[in-house]
């Protein structure tokens, strides 16, 4: 089996390379030109490019004027400042390069900046965590404190164990802290006119001036 079909890709091969493609065919009255008048003409044919494509092909026998084929000077300029765009030169490449690079280092430095100042700061943000934290567990300790004070006057009030979160003890509560708000607003107001009298016996009864050595005692 395998002596036949390595023949036939043998004669395969050899039919492949004596296969010579026909010329195109030529138009009968020689190249083809469209009438730029006929409004039957395509619009395809009656471009540059077209043109291009007939020089291409059949040389100066396609009546085309070589000349014609080259851009315009805006379109000159058009395709330049696309190849600008698309295709940047080296020099523009490398400045392009440096310019990330330099923004990248900017970056790089302001982050390490950054670390640096958080850092620094770090000490002083743990002495803070470890101030609150300390000053929470401050305050749990008082609210405790303060919860087995209302519930030991709870019970000994109405004589058995009431539960803290039932309604008695909540109005005990915010009797308690009226009581305490009372008793810290009439404090207050006691300091206030203490301050008051000795500002008005201070100012009542100066102290005598002292009298300097080398003064004279009046006759």
């Amino acid at each position: 089996m395998a002596a036949p079909m390595r023949r036939a890709w043998l004669g395969l091969l050899r039919a492949a390379r004596s296969y010579h493609a026909p010329p195109p065919r030529r138009r009968p009255g020689g190249v083809y030109r469209p009438d730029p008048d006929d409004p039957l003409a395509p619009a395809w044919q009656l471009e540059p490019a077209y043109e291009a494509k007939l020089y291409g092909r059949h040389g100066s026998a396609s009546g085309v004027d070589p000349a014609r084929l080259w851009p315009s000077p805006e379109k000159l300029q058009e395709l330049e400042a696309e190849e600008r765009e698309w295709f940047p030169g080296l020099r523009e490449m490398e400045a392009a390069l440096d310019e990330k690079e330099q923004e990248e280092e900017r970056q790089r430095v302001e982050r390490e900046k950054l670390i640096a100042a958080n850092m620094a700061k770090m000490p002083q943000m743990i002495e803070d965590w470890r101030r609150e934290k300390a000053a929470r567990k401050e305050k749990e300790r008082e609210d405790k404190a303060r919860r087995q004070r209302l519930l030991a006057e709870a019970q000994e009030r109405f004589g058995h164990k009431v539960d803290h979160r039932s309604a008695k003890f909540q109005e005990l509560v915010q009797e308690m802290e009226k009581k305490q708000r009372k008793e810290l607003k009439l404090k207050k107001k006691q300091l206030k006119e203490e301050a008051k009298k000795k500002a008005a016996a201070a100012a009542a009864d100066p102290e005598p001036v002292p009298v300097s050595a080398g003064a004279a005692e009046p006759a």
